[in-house]
């Protein structure tokens, strides 16, 4: 699977990729911030005439997307787009949603995408509720302590372990979405399930109804972890989608299925399942997601199963 599409709705509203001279209308759009490659006017200028617009200060749904003709290494990262989202705070007081690293794979692979270290946002706009991030490259979150924050969503082909870390210690009261990818070693992740059990503690982020651990080399262990979790007493839904989960990590669901029944949804998409396996998950009494069965490759006796975002 590849990133190929734009987000066309933002906290609740289309998306609008912004133009000089463009009258904003943020009662009813969340707006984009991005250069067509080639284009003439540099990331920093347009984003200045984005902030210097009329009505700017009740724009409550901001994407930053392309940036640059050349986005593939450490030095032309996102560091200078980070620091100027940061920079407009005082500008952009109503902000809620923040969406960083819009980018699909023409313009740029979600592993070559370089982040920078975001932790001044949670002080810079105290009003987020939503935050998305693409890309996991250089990629920390610091001290993570927010008052409002009900979304969060890291999207990556590998993820450092150091960040999940970080969001395992975080401090998000008002939290009812997480979706971490975890990714594959060839692209940087390097956590294992160690990394993740604190996420299924029922320990963390009271309010939390949507947990998705997802896009996993050992989303069978996950599986396994999460079938006797006391999270599932009050999740509504399960996201283990987009990694590479057998019939072994299915079975210990399978194996507690009076533990699932609580939750609304079960999404196990993008998957290596046997039908009878996948038939069986589906008879549970709740909604669940067995589409994009995939197939093992096999090369000299060697069984490879690839998770659905990487590169």
């Amino acid at each position: 699977m590849a990133i190929g599409e734009h987000a066309t709705h933002f906290e609740g509203k289309p998306v609008v990729d912004f133009r000089p001279g463009m009258a904003l209308t943020p009662e009813t759009n969340s707006y984009r911030i991005r250069r067509d490659y080639g284009d003439e006017l540099e990331f920093a200028d347009l984003f200045s005439q984005f902030i210097s617009c009329e009505n700017v200060d009740r724009v409550t749904g901001l994407l930053t997307g392309s940036y640059s003709d050349e986005m593939f290494d450490q030095a032309d990262g996102m560091g200078s787009v980070i620091e100027a989202v940061i920079g407009a705070a005082p500008q952009l007081p109503a902000l809620t949603g923040l969406f960083l690293g819009d980018i699909t794979f023409e313009e740029n692979e979600v592993s070559w995408i370089w982040q920078s270290d975001v932790s001044p946002l949670w002080t810079a706009f105290p009003r987020l509720r939503s935050l998305v991030i693409r890309g996991g490259q250089g990629l920390t979150m610091g001290n993570i302590v927010h008052d409002q924050l009900k979304s969060l969503i890291i999207q990556t082909g590998g993820l450092d372990k150091a960040v999940i870390e970080q969001i395992a210690v975080a401090k998000l009261p008002e939290l009812e979405h997480l979706e971490i990818y975890t990714g594959d070693e060839n692209y940087g992740g390097n956590s294992d399930i160690n990394d993740v059990k604190a996420f299924f503690s029922g320990d963390l982020f009271p309010k939390l109804k949507y947990l998705g651990i997802k896009n996993s080399t050992y989303q069978d262990k996950i599986a396994q972890l999460a079938a006797t979790s006391p999270i599932l007493d009050r999740l509504e839904v399960l996201d283990l989608s987009m990694g590479v989960l057998t019939d072994e990590g299915a079975n210990a669901l399978l194996s507690h299925a009076d533990r699932l029944h609580k939750l609304k949804k079960l999404d196990v998409s993008h998957h290596f399942l046997s039908n009878e396996v996948a038939e069986k998950l589906n008879a549970l009494p709740i909604e669940v997601d067995t589409s994009d069965l995939q197939q093992a490759d096999v090369y000299n006796d060697e069984i490879y199963r690839y998770i659905a975002l990487a590169e």
